[in-house]
């Protein structure tokens, strides 16, 4: 089975569940847990070339972005959007460990101000992110913690039937 199918098949269920009724966002979703199902898409390579591994380290390279010789804003919505799916995918699939961490809090705020960004980026853009990617992004901002609990509930009731995942613990 692929991994792909696979999330989406368990992300589209647990919408269906909840009842929750936003394709783009299930989809979405799908996409970003096959993405981080890849050490390397959850862990990037900053400008330095050191791997940003937590949520200060991408905010610190936002703002070396700004620094001389290095502005770049469209790098800025890429950081800023991995920011977001960072926590998402963190308080939905490791939620203990964030719990433990004591950073719910400031996970849901950094990731909510991050969609938020990406979305009022992309509304005043000419080069949108994606088609239809403000609107979705702006949900997720405003929707930021029950798209969090959708994701913990996919992994407790969906993931259990699923191939072995090789996510980090």
């Amino acid at each position: 089975m692929e991994l792909r199918s696979f999330f989406d098949r368990a992300v589209r269920a647990s919408f269906r569940d909840l009842a929750l009724h936003d394709e783009a966002a299930a989809g979405y979703l799908a996409d970003l847990l096959t993405r981080f199902a890849r050490t390397e898409q959850l862990f990037p390579r900053g400008i330095t070339g050191q791997r940003l591994e937590t949520v200060v380290d991408l905010l610190l390279e936002t703002q070396a972005l700004w620094q001389e010789g290095w502005f770049a804003p469209e790098r800025e919505v890429t950081l800023r959007r991995h920011i977001g799916d960072y926590t998402l995918f963190m308080l939905g699939v490791f939620r203990e460990r964030v719990e433990r961490m004591a950073s719910c809090g400031y996970y849901v705020t950094q990731g909510t101000r991050a969609y938020r960004y990406v979305s009022e980026h992309d509304r005043a853009s000419a080069r949108p992110v994606r088609p239809a990617g403000g609107p979705l992004f702006g949900r997720l901002a405003d929707s930021f913690e029950g798209y969090a609990r959708a994701l913990d509930y996919t992994r407790r009731v969906h993931f259990g039937a699923g191939p072995s995942l090789p996510f980090l613990v």
